[in-house]
């Protein structure tokens, strides 16, 4: 009778490891192959249709020294806009997902968005207030990356004046919703102070957030920021898992809870300072790309962030891909981002939060 028992016993877990291996594998092409999709249909989507075989001959031809492949104009569509709006698309759609992952796991909340402390409303301010003073292309992003930082930097000082034992969480979300308003009360004032033939349109468009306008030039200085931002929270995202368990158990676990808050808050803003001083106002990446990851790696940080931070690369690529083809003129970021994770959101609420629990 015991082996036909051990038979028995052994016989349910044969289909429940090959299910396991099924579900591991599914993961491993969700992870890996979607972004390199995503990745190699850029290329060719756009006005100017570019063949992969195309673009891989005008590539090694500028490399190597030889003269073009093909016409002139594709080598520079394909050089000088679609090669840096891709990678300005991936940088800027990593660093708005590493921050608000990061922010989540700061403040336990999966409500919360890069944007929770003010960095957006300032940096959007900061940029309203460039096209204003005409202080030009390099103007509009140092003062928009400045007035984010600041207005994040000015929360965390009230927020702490203002909290209590234990209120620290609290008071740094109520403070930077209170900042955030009084910035978008400021840029409503320059958009009403505006010149509305010129001025009013570039600063309405603007913060509807596109790449449109992004060169080589913008990626010289956004990618190594993003770096920067990213690298200390990669380093250290293994403490946000220990962070969700609530502050006094993370102290009594040995974890610095102030530093490794203020380290967060620190790299998160500058990510999404950085992003949107380059690209305007593009919402929701932040919000939804961390909740897809979670349903497919799970609540783990150490997997969690880094592939949130790819799934917002590609997730914003794809976004750019539907702008710049989906009609005759582009449609800003903003919008889309805003049509595609409004909707989804509602039925990550009315299904559950699977993946954060």
């Amino acid at each position: 009778m015991n082996p036909k028992r051990k038979q028995t016993s052994a016989m349910p877990s044969q289909p429940a490891e090959s299910a396991g291996k099924h579900k591991r594998a599914f993961r491993i092409i969700l992870i890996t192959g979607l972004p390199i999709v995503v990745l190699l249909l850029s290329f060719s989507v756009g006005r100017y249709s570019v063949s992969l075989p195309q673009m891989a001959d005008i590539i090694r031809a500028h490399l190597l020294g030889l003269p073009d492949p093909g016409p002139a104009s594709i080598s520079i569509v394909l050089l000088h806009v679609r090669i840096p709006r891709i990678a300005a698309a991936l940088l800027v759609g990593g660093a708005l997902a590493a921050a608000g992952a990061s922010y989540q796991g700061l403040f336990r909340n999966p409500m919360v968005s890069p944007d929770i402390l003010g960095a957006s409303a300032g940096a959007g301010f900061g940029a309203a207030l460039a096209m204003l003073l005409s202080l030009g292309p390099a103007g509009i992003q140092l003062l928009s990356f400045l007035l984010g930082m600041g207005a994040v930097a000015l929360t965390y000082s009230i927020g702490s004046l203002v909290s209590r034992r234990g209120g620290a969480v609290l008071s740094l979300v109520l403070t930077g919703i209170v900042i955030s308003t009084v910035f978008s009360s400021f840029t409503s004032i320059i958009k009403l102070a505006a010149d509305p033939d010129n001025k009013l349109p570039a600063i309405t468009f603007w913060l509807m957030g596109g790449l449109s306008l992004v060169g080589l030039n913008d990626l010289a200085i956004l990618a190594p920021l993003v770096l920067i931002g990213l690298t200390p929270l990669l380093l250290l995202r293994w403490k946000l898992n220990v962070l969700s368990f609530g502050e006094e158990e993370a102290q009594a676990l040995g974890v610095n809870t102030t530093r490794i808050r203020i380290v967060t808050i620190i790299c998160s803003t500058l990510l999404t300072a950085t992003a949107v001083s380059v690209s305007g106002m593009i919402g929701w990446v932040g919000l939804i790309v961390p909740h897809l990851s979670r349903m497919v790696v799970g609540p783990n940080y150490k997997v969690l962030l880094p592939i949130s931070a790819l799934y917002g690369a590609s997730y914003l690529l794809l976004v750019d891909d539907i702008a710049r083809s989906a009609l005759t003129m582009e449609i800003p970021l903003g919008i889309l981002t805003a049509l595609i994770g409004a909707p989804f959101f509602i039925v990550l609420l009315i299904t559950g939060k699977r993946g954060w629990e």
